[in-house]
C-alpha cells in the first residue's frame, strides 16, 4: 500500500441505533440490523470527456443533461430538434444549438468503470481502517468511526495516471424500481418516474444534494457533506463539484454520489495528485418528502431563517404599485399590455386581469383601475392567447396576433363575473362556452375545459351544485390516479405541460382551493402532499453560513450574459458586506424544467402564501417556513427575475427597477410579472394575518389563475371577518408607519374604524410605536386604540405604542376615526344588471359587451375578430341618450371602448375592405 495521503473522501452514515460501528469480515459497514457496503467505483477517462449541457430528449419534457464524449461509442445521445418555444431568456444557444455527435448522457458510459474492492481492516483506537487492492489506476485507504452519532466512512485516495477521475460510491443499497416505493434524483425524477439511463444531476441543480430511494418505509441518500457544497460562489455549472444519480448501472434504483465530476471541477489529475471530498450515507424512516425536510433540517440547518430587515414587506408592496404605474414599468397602452422584449421583441403579455383590479381596490387607487386593470380586462376578453404580437413573422414562444378571444381562463371569467357581484351575465356565459372546449392561452399547451378545478369556478360563479358535485367526483378520480398512485411518466393530462413545476407536482393549490369550498379532509391531505412534492424543487442547500460577505466587489454589480449580449450596460452598485443569510436563495425555486440551467432561482414564489396557508391548515411547519424564505427580507421594490449569476445586494435596492430597459443587466425583467408579484407579496400579508390570528381575520377570495405558477388569491371585493366583525380590506399607499422595520401589516376599515394588524417577522420580541397617515385617515378627540381583545393601548402624540410577540400578532381596533376612501367604495359598488349585455354582428366576425364595472365605470367595449388582411378601415356609430356618435379605427386590431351613459345604446359598424369594398351591420341594440 502507497504511504497514507493528505486528503480525504469521507462518507457518514446518519444512524439512530445505540450500537457501536464495525466493519465485518464481509467488509460491511454494521451498526445495529443496518449494513453499507465498502466497494468503491472510479470512472477515468485519459482525454478530456468535454461536459457539456444537452436537451434530454425525454418525451413530453423539455430538460437539459449533463453528457460526456462517449468513450465506447453505446448509449448516444439523440440529436434533439429546437422549437420555437425555446427563445429568449433563460434558453442557452449553447446548449439548445449544439451537435450531439458522439455524446451520451449515461454517466457510465463517459469513462472506464475500475472497481476497487477492501483486502484487509486494521484497527487504530476508535477507527477501523479498510485497505483497498492496489491497481494501476489510483491508491484507496478508507477509515471507518463514530462522530457525534454519525458513521463516518472516510477514503483517501491517491491519482497514479494522468487523466479524468471520478469516484462513484454506491454503497446505499440497491432495488428494482418495482420493489422500489418511491425514487427522487433532482429535478424531474420523483414518485417513481425512473430515469430511462443513468443521468447525472450536477451539484448546482441539486436542491438538496443527494438522490433518494424508499422501500420497505425507509429512505436512503448519498449527500454530499455541507462542507463539500460552498455557498460562494454561487452554484454554476462550472464549480460543481459533485454530481449524483439514481439508476445504476444494471438498472437498478439506486441513490449515488460522484466526486469529483468525471471532465468538471477537479476533475482532471496528474500522477500522485491527492483528492478529498467529504459525504454523508443517509438512512432514516419515512417518504421521500419527509427526509428531504429531515436532510434540508438536520444537515443544512433549514428553518426559519429569514426576517425584514432591510425594509416591511408593505413598503415594498408600496414601492411595486407606484413602479406599476410609472414608465418604467413599460405598460403599452395602445396595446394594453406589458412589454416582453426580454423575450419576443415588439410583443406584450398579460396573463391576468385580476392582479391590476385587486390592487386598484385594495389600495383605493382609481389611476390603477383605469390605466391597468380595465385595459387589461379589454385584452383578456378579446385576444386569442397572452402573448400577443402584431408582427406576422414573430415566431419565438408562439405569439398569437388574433383577436380570438377571450384568452382568459374560465376562473377568470367566473372571478370577473363575481367581483362585480354577478351584474356582467356575458362573462358567466363565456365561461359556459368555455366550459366545453379546449384552449391554447400560453406557448402550446392545450387546456382541457371541463377540468375538475373548472367544475369548482363554474359552480363558485352559477351557485349549480351539479357543478361542485362533479368538481369532486372528477378530483376523487384525480387524486386516486395522480396523488394515491406514484407517477411512473410524463403524461398526466391535467399537468398543463411539463415544463413549469406546477406540472410536475400533483395540483395542490387547486386541491386546497376544493378544500376550502368542500370542507372535505381527503382534499387538505392531497393538497398537503402535493405541496409537499412541490417542495423539493425549494432549494435547501447549499448551507447559509453564518457570516457576511462582500458583494459588488470593485462597485460593479454581476453582468448577466445573456443581457450583455442583448447589448445591455454593466450596472454599477457599491460594495457592501452583507450577511449571507440575505443573499441566499433556500426557499426559492429554478424557474423550470427546462431553464434550470441558468435560471437559479426566481424571485416570483407566488406559491409562498399558499404553503404559508396550508401549512396552518395542516400543522405543517416545513411548508410555512419554506413559504416564509421564499418572500421576506428580500427586496424593496421589483427585484427582477431571478438569482442566476454572483451573490449580489443589488436586486434589494429600492431604485433597483427604475431604469430605462437597456441599463438593466444583472438579471432579466418580465414587465407582465410586475403586478402579479405584488398580488403574491398582498397574498402573503393577507395571509400571514389569517394565519397568526388562527383564522380570526379572514377576508373573502377570488382565484388569480394567470398561467403557469402566477396563482394567487384575489381579495378586497367583499368585506371579510376582523374578530366577530365586518370590515373592507383597505391598505390606500403608505397607510401605517412603525417603528420598526420588523413588523409588516395589513388594514381594513368599517364605518368610523380602522383595523390593523402587525405582524412580527423577527425572532425577538419587538416594542415600537405605531402611526396613522393622515392623508388617508383623521384622528379625532375621541379616537381611541384597543387590542382585538379589549385592552386599551396608549396613544401619545398620534402614535400607538404597542409591543409584538416575535413572529406573533398584534390586532388594534382605532375607533371614532375618519376614513377617506376615495375609489374604493364606487368600483365595489354593485350595478344594476344589464340582461342584455352581450352581442355579435356579421361585419368582421365583431363582439360587442357591456363593461359594467361599478359606479365609475360603464363601457360599451366591441372588437372585430377579422385583421388587416380583410379590413382597412373600421367605423362605429352608437346611440344613446338620444345623441349619435361616430368612431373611427384605421389600425388593427380593430377595437372600440365608448362609455355608456343611458340604459340602452344602439350600435352600427361599417368596415372598409382592404380592396375598398363596404360592409355594413344592421343596428344592434344592447339593454338592462
Amino acid at each position: 500500500m502507497k504511504k497514507i495521503l493528505l486528503y480525504s473522501l469521507a462518507f457518514v452514515l446518519l444512524i439512530s441505533c445505540g450500537d457501536k460501528v464495525k466493519v465485518n469480515s464481509d467488509f460491511e459497514i454494521v451498526k445495529g440490523d443496518l449494513k453499507f457496503e465498502s466497494e468503491l467505483t472510479l470512472l477515468f477517462a485519459t482525454e478530456t470527456p468535454k461536459l457539456k449541457m444537452r436537451p434530454s430528449g425525454i418525451e413530453n419534457v423539455k430538460y437539459n443533461v449533463a453528457t460526456w464524449n462517449a468513450l465506447s461509442g453505446e448509449d448516444l445521445l439523440k440529436q434533439v430538434k429546437r422549437d420555437a418555444a425555446q427563445q429568449g431568456d433563460g434558453f442557452d444557444d449553447s446548449i439548445l444549438s449544439s451537435k450531439n455527435e458522439n455524446r451520451t448522457a449515461n454517466l457510465f458510459k463517459a469513462g472506464i468503470n475500475v472497481d476497487f474492492t477492501p483486502e484487509k481492516t486494521s484497527i487504530s483506537g476508535d477507527t477501523t481502517i479498510i485497505h483497498y487492492k492496489a491497481n494501476d489506476y489510483a491508491d484507496l485507504l478508507a477509515k471507518v468511526y463514530e462522530e457525534s452519532g454519525q458513521v463516518c466512512f472516510k477514503v483517501e485516495m491517491q491519482a497514479f495516471k494522468k487523466g479524468y477521475y471520478s469516484v462513484a460510491f454506491m454503497n446505499a443499497p440497491a432495488n428494482s424500481i418495482e420493489e422500489t416505493e418511491e425514487i427522487w434524483q433532482p429535478m424531474i425524477w420523483h414518485e417513481k418516474r425512473f430515469p430511462e439511463r443513468s443521468y447525472m444531476t450536477l451539484a448546482y441543480r441539486s436542491p438538496i444534494p443527494s438522490a433518494l430511494t424508499t422501500f420497505n418505509g425507509s429512505t436512503y441518500g448519498v449527500v454530499a457533506h455541507p462542507d463539500e457544497f460552498p455557498f460562494q460562489p454561487l452554484p454554476l455549472l462550472q464549480n460543481s463539484r459533485f454530481g449524483i444519480a439514481v439508476r445504476n448501472p444494471d438498472g437498478e434504483a439506486q441513490a449515488m454520489l460522484f466526486a469529483p465530476v468525471l471532465g468538471g471541477a477537479e476533475s482532471q489529475m496528474k500522477p500522485n495528485d491527492n483528492y478529498h471530498f467529504t459525504a454523508i450515507l443517509y438512512k432514516n424512516e419515512g417518504n421521500c418528502t419527509d427526509n428531504y425536510e429531515n436532510i434540508a433540517r438536520e444537515l443544512f440547518g433549514f428553518g426559519d431563517y429569514r426576517q425584514n430587515d432591510i425594509t416591511t414587506l408593505n413598503a415594498t408592496f408600496d414601492n411595486l404599485i407606484d413602479y406599476t404605474m410609472s414608465d418604467y414599468a413599460w405598460f403599452i397602452d395602445s396595446l394594453k399590455g406589458c412589454a416582453y422584449s426580454t423575450d419576443v421583441p415588439g410583443a406584450v403579455k398579460n396573463v391576468s386581469s385580476l392582479n391590476p383590479l385587486e390592487l386598484a381596490i385594495v389600495t383605493d387607487n382609481e389611476a390603477m383601475f383605469e390605466k391597468r386593470a380595465y385595459p387589461t380586462m379589454e385584452y383578456q376578453i378579446s385576444r386569442e392567447k397572452f402573448l400577443f404580437a402584431l408582427d406576422r413573422e414573430q415566431k419565438i414562444q408562439h405569439p398569437s396576433r388574433k383577436l380570438h378571444g377571450p384568452i382568459a381562463p374560465i376562473s377568470e371569467l367566473t372571478s370577473l363575473y363575481n367581483i362585480f357581484g354577478k351584474n356582467m351575465p356575458f362573462l358567466v356565459d363565456l365561461a359556459h362556452n368555455a366550459y366545453g372546449t379546449e384552449k391554447v392561452r400560453n406557448l402550446d399547451v392545450k387546456e382541457r375545459g371541463d377540468s375538475w378545478m373548472n367544475s369548482m369556478f363554474m359552480y363558485k360563479a352559477t351557485g349549480d351544485n351539479t357543478f361542485l358535485q362533479k368538481a369532486i367526483e372528477d378530483a376523487d378520480e384525480y387524486i386516486l390516479n395522480r396523488v394515491t398512485t406514484a407517477q411512473s411518466d410524463f403524461t398526466d393530462p391535467l399537468a398543463g405541460g411539463f415544463f413549469f413545476w406546477t406540472g410536475f407536482a400533483p395540483r395542490w393549490i387547486y386541491l386546497l382551493e376544493l378544500y376550502e369550498l368542500s370542507k372535505e379532509q381527503r382534499f387538505l391531505d392531497a393538497a398537503r402532499k402535493g405541496a409537499r412534492y412541490y417542495t423539493t424543487f425549494c432549494w435547501m442547500s447549499p448551507q447559509v453560513p453564518n457570516d457576511s460577505l462582500l458583494v459588488n466587489e470593485g462597485g460593479k454589480a454581476p453582468l448577466y450574459w445573456y443581457l450583455k449580449s442583448k447589448g445591455h450596460k454593466q450596472m454599477y452598485a457599491e460594495e457592501e458586506v452583507a450577511p449571507a443569510w440575505r443573499l441566499s436563495e433556500i426557499g426559492l425555486t429554478p424557474e423550470s424544467s427546462g431553464t434550470s440551467t441558468g435560471h437559479r432561482a426566481i424571485f416570483m414564489a407566488n406559491y409562498a402564501p399558499w404553503m404559508l396557508r396550508l401549512g396552518h391548515y395542516a400543522n405543517d411547519n416545513f411548508l410555512k417556513e419554506v413559504a416564509k424564505a421564499a418572500i421576506i427580507g428580500r427586496y424593496k421594490n421589483f427585484p427582477g427575475y431571478h438569482i442566476n449569476t454572483a451573490r449580489t445586494t443589488i436586486y434589494e435596492k429600492a431604485d433597483y427597477p427604475l431604469r430605462p430597459h437597456k441599463d438593466l443587466s444583472v438579471n432579466s425583467f418580465h414587465y407582465n410579472h410586475i403586478m402579479p408579484m405584488a398580488s403574491m407579496v398582498l397574498d402573503y400579508l393577507v395571509t400571514d394575518a389569517f394565519v397568526k390570528s388562527n383564522g380570526r381575520i379572514d377576508f373573502p377570495s377570488e382565484f388569480i389563475e394567470g398561467y403557469a405558477y402566477l396563482q394567487n388569491k384575489f381579495y378586497g371585493h367583499k368585506p371579510g371577518d376582523w374578530y366577530g366583525e365586518k370590515a373592507w380590506l383597505w391598505m390606500p399607499s403608505r397607510l401605517i408607519e412603525t417603528g420598526s422595520v420588523e413588523l409588516n401589516y395589513i388594514t381594513a376599515r368599517k364605518n368610523d374604524k380602522l383595523y390593523i394588524a402587525l405582524s412580527n417577522q423577527s425572532q425577538s420580541n419587538v416594542r415600537t410605536w405605531v402611526k396613522v397617515n393622515a392623508e388617508h385617515v383623521t384622528l379625532t378627540e375621541t379616537t381611541k386604540a384597543t387590542q382585538h381583545d379589549g385592552k386599551k393601548l396608549e396613544l401619545e402624540e398620534e402614535m400607538i405604542l404597542v409591543e409584538v410577540p416575535s413572529n406573533g400578532q398584534l390586532a388594534i381596533v382605532l375607533d371614532n376615526v375618519i376614513t377617506k376612501t376615495t375609489y374604493q367604495e364606487k368600483l365595489t359598488e354593485v350595478n344594476e344588471i344589464w340582461e342584455n349585455d352581450f352581442t355579435t354582428t356579421n361585419v368582421g366576425n365583431s363582439k360587442a359587451m357591456i363593461m359594467n364595472c361599478g359606479q365609475k365605470t360603464k363601457n360599451l367595449y366591441l372588437y372585430l375578430e377579422d385583421d388587416d388582411d380583410v379590413f382597412k378601415r373600421v367605423q362605429l356609430t352608437i346611440k344613446q341618450d338620444g345623441l349619435s356618435k361616430t368612431l373611427m379605427d384605421d389600425n388593427y386590431p380593430y377595437e372600440f371602448t365608448v362609455p355608456v351613459t343611458a340604459d340602452e345604446v344602439e350600435f352600427q359598424l361599417i368596415a372598409t375592405g382592404i380592396k375598398g369594398d363596404v360592409q355594413t351591420s344592421n343596428w344592434k341594440k344592447l339593454n338592462k
